[in-house]
């Protein structure tokens, strides 16, 4: 029965349609994404649980390597399988972590025990669990030719614009083509706090809350790029704005029943 989901990469159209045919019909995998780059690669990567990626080494923007060295830091990693017309790169692919190299053109045989190597490999974890989605911490995001690779942690806060998300963060402003709402549903339990329509905001930079005129107010510090900054509440969100970094704080300190702190065994 099919049961794989792949990632085939390579920014040759006619390479590409080869790899994703060839790979749609292996009867081990049920499901095969197509990319054209390693900055779509990751977006795909962070839309869904992939079991493995087939991807070309040289690319324009980030290299096929340099992709594989991003994955080894995610949580929940895919297998890596290299395709390629060059030779030269095998043990760098294998430092990297790739369960296989194959060369152009794709024999058969070979493609069928790249497989039997990613079924091999402990990508196990977070399939029967949490969707694995959510413990990718790296946006990339295009600015002036270059692939930049935004961590989650250095993110201060997030505006919506339309379908996209200006990523606020230490190194400046990003915008990603990822809708706020998305970034809402997986990054709220990595502490981030919807707070309008508009805005998503990282908790650790909160510094204060303030009432003007009938309107709330979250002051964020600020964040290397970022300057300090003052933004919007809507009513809706303003009561679990402030259960969050008001009351749950307040109630982790409050003395239990026995006399001891609630946080104390």
């Amino acid at each position: 029965m099919k049961s794989l989901v792949v990632l085939a990469v390579d920014d040759e159209a006619p390479a590409l349609d080869e790899l994703a045919y060839l790979l749609d019909q292996h009867p081990d995998i049920g499901q095969v994404l197509r990319a054209g780059d390693a900055t779509s690669a990751l977006r795909e990567l962070n839309r869904r649980p992939i079991d493995a990626v087939f991807l070309d080494v040289n690319m324009p923007g980030l290299s096929g390597l340099e992709l594989a060295g991003v994955l080894a830091n995610y949580s929940y990693r895919p297998a890596v399988v290299f395709v390629t017309a060059h030779d030269d790169k095998a043990v760098e692919a294998f430092d990297v972590g790739a369960v296989d190299y194959l060369l152009k053109p794709i024999r058969q045989s070979r493609l069928d025990e790249a497989v039997r190597r990613v079924l091999a490999a402990p990508v196990e974890q977070g399939r029967d669990g949490d969707d694995p989605a959510d413990d990718h911490d790296v946006l990339p995001a295009e600015l002036g030719g270059i692939t930049h690779l935004i961590p989650r942690d250095t993110i201060g806060w997030v505006e919506a614009e339309g379908d996209y998300a200006r990523l606020h963060s230490e190194s400046g402003a990003h915008l990603v083509r990822i809708p706020l709402s998305t970034l809402e549903s997986r990054w709220r339990e990595r502490g981030f706090q919807r707070i309008h329509r508009s805005y998503l905001v990282a908790l650790r930079m909160v510094t204060g809350l303030r009432t003007t005129d009938g309107a709330v107010l979250v002051r964020l510090r600020a964040n290397g790029a970022s300057p300090a900054i003052e933004l919007p509440v809507s009513r809706r969100q303003a009561r679990e704005l402030r259960d969050r970094v008001v009351r749950e704080p307040m109630r982790q300190l409050r003395p239990s029943a026995t006399g001891e702190s609630a946080d104390d065994d």
